[in-house]
Formats: C-alpha cells, sequence, structure tokens
C-alpha cells in the first residue's frame, strides 16, 4: 500500500472484530520510521513485527549516553548516536527501524536524509492514537507516571500537522494506523526490492548493446541456441532456449540501428514469456520520456527511431511505452554474484534504491571534462572496483571485451560496424557477431577500452596493506597481521615477478613427527603414524628432489599468455620461487625451459585432453646451487673449508704427539670423529650442485662453459647426454610433480596418483620432443640420457598394512642412503578432512639423515645433540602449513573461477605474509 491511506484528524472508534488482516508493505532494504506521541504504542509495535536488532530506539541510546533514557538533557548526543548507528545498518544493507516520537518535521529530515545518502527509500508507519489511551499508558509506567498532560497533546498536535506532508518530505511509502484496532490488525509484509532477483541463478546469456541492429540479435540469439518464434507476418516475437537459459539484455536496445521498433518486439515478447530480463539504457529512458510528450531532443539516433515508430500502430507504442516505464535500473541475480546494468555500478549501489542509483545504471559518471570530441569523459570506476559480484553493463563502445576488476562491457559497437557480444553466465564464455554493416557512423573511432580498460589499476595498496582478513572455503576465515603483510609488501613490491604472472605460492611444508629411532631426527615411521592417526590408509611417498620449489606457468603460446594473462610481448609463461621471485634473471633462459615444457605437454596430448590453453605446474628445479648460491658459499661451503683447512693440520700434530708417547687418544679420537662430521657435512651439501649451461660432448664429458656459481661437485654435470635444443639450459633439471589449474578449472583436488600418471606422460614426451629439436640428424640425446625434465619416483603405502610400511621405510632408506634428501608422503586423495571437519596435513615431508646434517650443522647425530634436537615444537610450523595450504587453494579456484586479479592476489599475498611469522627455519 502506498501513500497516505487518510489524513484527516478524526479517530474513529471502530470494533476490533470488524477490522481486518491489513498488509504494511516494507521494502527488505529499507529505514522504517515509526511516528507517533509518547505512549501511542511504538515500541510494542516494533517488537511484535520486528526483529530486536532491527529496532534502534531513541530511549535506549539516550540511557546509553546519560544511564537515563528519560533524561531529556541527553538527547542531543542520543540522537547522534541514533543517527550514527541507523547509517552502519544502513551502509551494511540491513533494515533498520527508528522507534522514537518523530512527531517534528525537523527529526523526519534528518532520517529521510540518512535514507537517501545510503540510498534506501523511507518508511513511515503513524500509529494515531487518541490522546487519553496515551495518557493511561503513560501512567501505567514508573519512569512516565509524572509526564504532564500538556506533552501528549504537543505530540498530537505536531502529528496532525505532519500526516498531509509526509510524502512529500520523502517518505515514499505512508501507512497511517488509526487507533488501536487497526494496529492489532496491522501485518508487516517484507517485499523484495524489484531490482532483488538473486533467486535466479540462470544460467543466463547477457546481450550487450543493441541499438536496432534486429537481424545481428537474431543472428546472435541463434548462435546462443535459442529458437525464435516468428509472427503471422514473419517478424519475431520471442525466443526462447530449450535448457532453460534466460537471456538478459543491458539496455539501449533502440537508436541509430535500422530496426528498433523490430528490436523492442522481439525482446518484449521474450521478457513478457519470461525468456528474458531486460534493464533500460539511456537511450530507452529517453525514448520514454519522449513517448509520454515530454520535450527531448532528436539527437542520437533517436529521430531514427521515432521515424521508424511512426509506422507502427498506437497500440505498438503505448505497450512501447509500457514497457519502458516498468523498466528496473539494474538487477542483482544468481545469489548476488552477478548485477547486470547498463552503464556500470559500483558496489555500494547493488540493490539499492534511490534516483542517484537509477542515474548511475542509465549514464554511469562522468569526471566534468570532455575530449576531443566534445563527448564527456567518463570517470573509471571499473578500475577501482573491488566488489565480488561481477558487475556486466554496456553504454561505452570497446572494440572487445575484456575483464576488468570482476566487471565486464559488453558494448562492443555493434552498430557502429563492430560486433554484437554476449556472455555466458556462470560460464563466463564470450559469444559474438559481426555487424552486417556500418549502421551509423561513431562520432569517435573504437579505439579505447571499456572505463579503466588496459591501462587500468588491478591492484591498489588498499587490497594488502594493514592486518587482512582473508575468506577461504577451506579454513574460513584467515588472519593476516599487519606487520607480516608489510613485509610481504616489500618483498612482492621489490622481487616478485608480474602480480598477473602470479596466481599460486605454494605453503610451506611441515616435518613428520620426530623420531625416537637411535640415530635418527626424522624416519618415514612417525609419517605413516601419523597419517594413520588421522584416518588415512593410502599415502603416496614422493622423491624428494635435490632443487628448489619452482611454480611454472606455461602457456600454448604468446598470444594466450598476453590474452589470458597480460604479459608482455615474447613472454610465454613465469617461472618462479615460492617467494615470487624470477629463478632466472636471463629471458632466454626461462623461455628456453617454457618452450620445452609447452612442447612436451603438446606431445603428450593434454592441451587437447584438458580442454586448456595454458598448465600451472608445481615442481622442483635442479640443481640447488641455482638459487642458493649465496647460501652456499657463505654458509655451507665456508665450514667444508674451515674443516678442511683445520682438520688435517689438528689430527697430524694429534698424531705426531701419540707417536710419541703422549696421551692424547680421547682427544684424538673426538677431533678423528669431528673431521668425519665435517667431511659428511661437506659430501652432503656438495651432492645438490653442479654445473649447468654447458656443452656436453657425445660420451658424456664436460667441456668449457659457463657454470652455476657456487661449489661444484665433481661428478658430471648429469646422468648423461643433454640435448643441444636447451642450450644455456643444460644442466638443469625440473621435476614436476602437481598440475595445479588449467583454464577454468583448479585440479589440486585430483588424487595424486592421477597428477602423476599425467606429469609422468610429459615427461616421457620429451625424449620425441628432443629428437624433433636435433632435426634430421636424428641423434636424439634426450633417449639415452637426462634431458630438462625429471621424473618423480613414488610408492604407495598402507598406513594399516605392516609389510607396506616396512617397504615404504626401505624405499626411504635406499633413497636417502647416499645423501638423498628423503620424500614427501601425502594422502592419495587430495583434500582429506578429519572426522571433526579440519583439514588433514596435504603433506610432510621426511628427510634423509645425511640430509639433515646440511640443515642441523655437522656434529647433530652425536647423541647428545640428537637429545636435544628432539625437543622440537612443531605446532605452529603445522599450523603455519595449512594456513597456507589453504589461501593457496582458495587462489586456484577463484582464478579458476575467472575472479579479478585483486581477489587471487589476496589469497597468494597471502601465502607470503604468512611466511614471515617468527618459526623455527629449520623445520
Amino acid at each position: 500500500m502506498t501513500g497516505v491511506d487518510r489524513v484527516d484528524g478524526a479517530v474513529e472508534a471502530e470494533d476490533e472484530g470488524r477490522v481486518g488482516r491489513r498488509a504494511l508493505g516494507v521494502p527488505d532494504l529499507s529505514l522504517v520510521v515509526l511516528i507517533g506521541a509518547t505512549g501511542s504504542g511504538k515500541s510494542t509495535f516494533a517488537a511484535r513485527h520486528f526483529k530486536a536488532t532491527e529496532v534502534i530506539s531513541s530511549d535506549f541510546c539516550r540511557g546509553l549516553v546519560s544511564d537515563d533514557e528519560n533524561d531529556q538533557s541527553a538527547s542531543g548526543d542520543a540522537f547522534d548516536l541514533l543517527h550514527f548507528i541507523v547509517g552502519k545498518r544502513l551502509a551494511a544493507g540491513r533494515l533498520t527501524v527508528v522507534d522514537a516520537t518523530n512527531v517534528q518535521s525537523e527529526a523526519r529530515t534528518q532520517l529521510v536524509r540518512l535514507a537517501r545518502e545510503h540510498d534506501v527509500l523511507p518508511v513511515a508507519i503513524v500509529l494515531d492514537v487518541p490522546e487519553q489511551v496515551c495518557a493511561e499508558r503513560n501512567a501505567t509506567r514508573a519512569d512516565r507516571a509524572g509526564l504532564p498532560r500538556r506533552v501528549i497533546q504537543r505530540h498530537q498536535r505536531e502529528l496532525r500537522r505532519s500526516l498531509r506532508h509526509l510524502e512529500r518530505e520523502g517518505f515514499r511509502k505512508v501507512h497511517h494506523l488509526r487507533g488501536q484496532a487497526e494496529i492489532d490488525a496491522a501485518e508487516v509484509v517484507r517485499e523484495r526490492r524489484f531490482n532483488d532477483l538473486r533467486h535466479l541463478t540462470g544460467p543466463f546469456d547477457i546481450i550487450g548493446d543493441i541499438h536496432g541492429c534486429r537481424s545481428e540479435l537474431e543472428t546472435l540469439l541463434g548462435r546462443l541456441g535459442y529458437a525464435l518464434v516468428r509472427d503471422g507476418l514473419g517478424r519475431a516475437v520471442d525466443a526462447a532456449h530449450p535448457e532453460g537459459r534466460t537471456a538478459v539484455f543491458v539496455g539501449d536496445l533502440v537508436d541509430r540501428g535500422p530496426d528498433s521498433p523490430g528490436v523492442l518486439r522481439l525482446v518484449m515478447g521474450m521478457v513478457a514469456a519470461g525468456h528474458a530480463l531486460c534493464v533500460p539504457g539511456n537511450h530507452e529512458n529517453k525514448l520514454g520520456r519522449y513517448l509520454k510528450g515530454r520535450k527531448v531532443q532528436h539527437t542520437h539516433g533517436l529521430a531514427e527511431t521515432v521515424e521508424q515508430l511512426a509506422k507502427e500502430d498506437a497500440a505498438f507504442r503505448d505497450e512501447v511505452g509500457t514497457f519502458l516505464h516498468g523498466l528496473v535500473s539494474h538487477y542483482v541475480l544468481d545469489g548476488g554474484g552477478l548485477v547486470v546494468c547498463h552503464a556500470g555500478l559500483p558496489e555500494k549501489y547493488h540493490g539499492r534504491t534511490s534516483g542517484r542509483v537509477r542515474s548511475f545504471a542509465l549514464y554511469g559518471d562522468t569526471t566534468g571534462e570532455t575530449d576531443e570530441f566534445g563527448l564527456p569523459v567518463r570517470y573509471p570506476w571499473a578500475e577501482d572496483y573491488r566488489g565480488r559480484a561481477a558487475v556486466v553493463y554496456g553504454h561505452t563502445p570497446t572494440p572487445r571485451a575484456t575483464w576488468l576488476n570482476n566487471t565486464l562491457c559488453l558494448d562492443t559497437g555493434c552498430v557502429f560496424g563492430g560486433r554484437m557480444t554476449a556472455l555466458r553466465w556462470p560460464e563466463r564464455e564470450l559469444v559474438d557477431v559481426p555487424a552486417e554493416r556500418v549502421w551509423y557512423e561513431p562520432t569517435k573511432p573504437l579505439a579505447g577500452e571499456a572505463p579503466g580498460g588496459a591501462d587500468g589499476r588491478p591492484l591498489d595498496l588498499d587490497d594488502v596493506a594493514g592486518r587482512r582478513i582473508v575468506e577461504t572455503r577451506y579454513m574460513g576465515r584467515l588472519a593476516v597481521k599487519e606487520e607480516n603483510a608489510a613485509a610481504a609488501l616489500e618483498v612482492m613490491s621489490r622481487f616478485a615477478i608480474d602480480p598477473r604472472l602470479l596466481p599460486y605460492l605454494p605453503p610451506t611444508m611441515a616435518p613428520c613427527a620426530t623420531s625416537q629411532e637411535d640415530g635418527y631426527l626424522e624416519h618415514p615411521a612417525e609419517a605413516f603414524a601419523g597419517y594413520r592417526a588421522d584416518g588415512v590408509r593410502e599415502v603416496v611417498c614422493e622423491e624428494k628432489h635435490m632443487g628448489s620449489r619452482a611454480v611454472v606457468l606455461v602457456c600454448r603460446d604468446e598470444t594466450v599468455a598476453a590474452e589470458r594473462f597480460g604479459a608482455s610481448k615474447g613472454v610465454s609463461g613465469a617461472l618462479y620461487t615460492r617467494t615470487g621471485r624470477p629463478f632466472f634473471d636471463d629471458p632466454e633462459a626461462t623461455g628456453t625451459l617454457l618452450r620445452r615444457v609447452g612442447a612436451c605437454v603438446a606431445e603428450a596430448g593434454l592441451w587437447e585432453e584438458l580442454e586448456t590453453d595454458w598448465l600451472l605446474l608445481d615442481a622442483e628445479l635442479m640443481p640447488w646451487s641455482l638459487k642458493a648460491t649465496g647460501l652456499l658459499r657463505k654458509q655451507y661451503a665456508a665450514v667444508g673449508a674451515a674443516s678442511g683447512a683445520v682438520f688435517p693440520g689438528v689430527l697430524g700434530a694429534l698424531e705426531a704427539a701419540a707417536g710419541r708417547g703422549v696421551e692424547v687418544g680421547p682427544l684424538l679420537r673426538r677431533q678423528r670423529d669431528r673431521a668425519a662430521d665435517a667431511a659428511a657435512f661437506t659430501a652432503a651439501y656438495r651432492r645438490y650442485c653442479w654445473r649447468v649451461g654447458e656443452r656436453t660432448t657425445p660420451d658424456g664429458s664436460v667441456s668449457d662453459g659457463p657454470v652455476s656459481e657456487g661449489p661444484v661437485s665433481d661428478g658430471p654435470v648429469s646422468d648423461g647426454p643433454v640435448s643441444e635444443g636447451l642450450g644455456v639450459m643444460e644442466g638443469v633439471r625440473l621435476a614436476p610433480f602437481q598440475i595445479l589449474a588449467v583454464q577454468g578449472r583448479s585440479l589440486a583436488g585430483l588424487a595424486h596418483t592421477e597428477q602423476l600418471a599425467l606429469i609422468d606422460r610429459i615427461v616421457a614426451a620429451e625424449s620425441a620432443v628432443a629428437a624433433q629439436e636435433d632435426g634430421p640428424s636424428g641423434r636424439g640425446r634426450v633417449a639415452g640420457g637426462a634431458g630438462l625434465l625429471a621424473t618423480t619416483r613414488r610408492i604407495i603405502v598402507d598406513t594399516e598394512d605392516e609389510a607396506s610400511v616396512a617397504a615404504g621405510i626401505r624405499w626411504w632408506l635406499e633413497l636417502t642412503a647416499d645423501g638423498g634428501e628423503g620424500m614427501v608422503v601425502k594422502p592419495v586423495q587430495a583434500l582429506i578432512r578429519q572426522p571433526d571437519g579440519r583439514l588433514v596435513q596435504p603433506g610432510v615431508k621426511c628427510r634423509g639423515r645425511e640430509y639433515l646434517r646440511i640443515i642441523y650443522g655437522p656434529e647433530y647425530t652425536r647423541p647428545e645433540n640428537l637429545k636435544r634436537l628432539r625437543v622440537r615444537h612443531l605446532g605452529h610450523k603445522r599450523s603455519l602449513a595449512l594456513r597456507e595450504y589453504a589461501l593457496g587453494l582458495e587462489a586456484l579456484d577463484r582464478m579458476a573461477e575467472g575472479e579479478p586479479l585483486w581477489r587471487v592476489h589476496e589469497a597468494v599475498f597471502g601465502v607470503l605474509a604468512l611466511e614471515s611469522e617468527p618459526v623455527d627455519p629449520r623445520l
């Protein structure tokens, strides 16, 4: 019910039995203002019809600021507080009820202003009861028993003066309840806003600006799978999709093109049949005003539409006028995840109702400037957009539709000779058809992008600065401390690769529980027992390679990298460390590696099988010396060099003293043990270093050439000849072990056995790729030796089978006998949860006895040192591993779902920030 029901001052006593139920329509997002004299029952009415949290009472606010709800001297502060709370609720999109007398126009004016500021509808509910009833009610309240009668009389007079003016004050709905019987019979009915279609989940086909191009529209609908319905004259009057999809038109149906009436006839028919939704464009708004007899300028194509409509009958023109008048400024669809409007809409306007919202949805916003063509310069609202809902719009012609910060402009200038474009939702697929001709010469060429365009600001400091809360699907809300965010910002801004090519950072990995096995700090028995306790029966043990964690983004070609990730010319992907830094300063080295991996993916047939043009791989890059040169030289090599220089002399002197009969036996034995530990330490780290970037002769020996910095082992470059096709990358090995994501999908949930089977195919394909690179000579040297790609060896262990567990332990002992790093133990099935819902560790590392010598020092295996080191506090490390894992999964999901870069980067940045949490680096 809208409008004032009755505004005469009489109050009639009505028999309650003769009063039927009365529905009071209240928009589900609005500011409800209760109006009535003291004692009229406003608080009782509010408690009966609204949630306690929805009602903001002036008495309650007065009590908050003065400890006395009746202290009128505190009213100023109380209403300041009331207005503040109301503003916060409205900003959050919460229906809010103000329980105060509100009989004075000044008090109502401030509330109406608040509603307008937050673009919600103000609704007035007047409780009009006799003065005597108000007086009797106040008399029963101890805190108001002494209230003078004149106060009630003043309220009643002010109420009478107000009734005729409530709509003019700005209230969109006024419900006047007269007498207690009407109040008791009232029932508040919450009405869904016209723009709130969140219950409609699609799928949708959103179609950009049409501008009278009926023929192209029919072609586009056909490509989208719609079947056209024609009337007796052959005119399209409806179109339905056999799968029940719904078309959504973003406005600007008319003007400039050859057949605006035909477009209107088709769109109106689809909307009437329930096959389509439509929002108005600025051209429909202008045409609607013309059809109402308003004075408008016949510019920008309106003259052509008026001429075309003149050939239609009056009934059709009336139907058009009615249709245009009923269009809603924008729609919120698919659970709030999709907003469709004509000119775009910032998040603060989504689902709101006001003239300001409608104006922005129709025309957008301008800077107040004009360009060289005399057209207004649009404010680039999309550059700053950070909303979770995808905003799909039109209005500003652009050569092609491109996503910017989760917004997409579909106006690709069909009427100007461009294309007519549609977006399939939720698939996020673009479908377009070319214009049949240039129907209208544009005022300026379609050379610019949509607002923001390619020069937009996809990331902002506010996205990552300060304390952050990141919502994840696997661990809920994860906090990032301000100091950790600052540390991550330093790394990300100074050293990381282009964030567009950085969609994921791998999490840290916790070690297995500390072993009590004699001589061991870590042992696989603890890893198997831990997973068995978590209810995980099958685990896969993967060889831990002697390298550095690497993430590889490989695209089918440079065009894919540019279109999907915004890569620069000549870039076909990325290779970066677990902190987002590039592995190689030399672009040629990165390009060589990416080309080889891409060629192997193609040879394995995975581009087609996975239906993707890019892959994101988790891998190990060897040798370790490629990135750990400083660590090796300053920390490890320094220890090895010092021991090599000192111990021979010490041992020589002690042995000489022993030869002279001096009693130095215990000291000599201790120093010999220390020398042996130091030699073992040196041998351990040398296994992780070898020469790269050289040529090898056919027999596998090494010729002179550039080498990686740092200590180098005395062994050959690799375990066999290397293909000439690798060039500067010869001697480098890449061991991929997981495909993280492909186009439109995260593969993080794929079982590790399936993951490794796909990886094996990529590695196996390298022989054929290398043979092709070697040319007609057919040397194919990779087939007989090591190429770039390395296989990850593994074994499956049943944690509940003693024999299987024993086999897993033997395998680990064999891996680590010669100083191998160890293995990673993972549940075969990914994303395992415990019975209480908590995530199980995605993997634990079990490092070899000699490898840990590098980490804990040459003499760590001595019993007294092991006893001390076994007091390891793993709780924080395990928590950190799970949190980073959840953030990584969130980044992959967001990327797969096509969310904007800032949303993906929020999770990526969170992983890097958590890395600066203080934790024992040896873990």
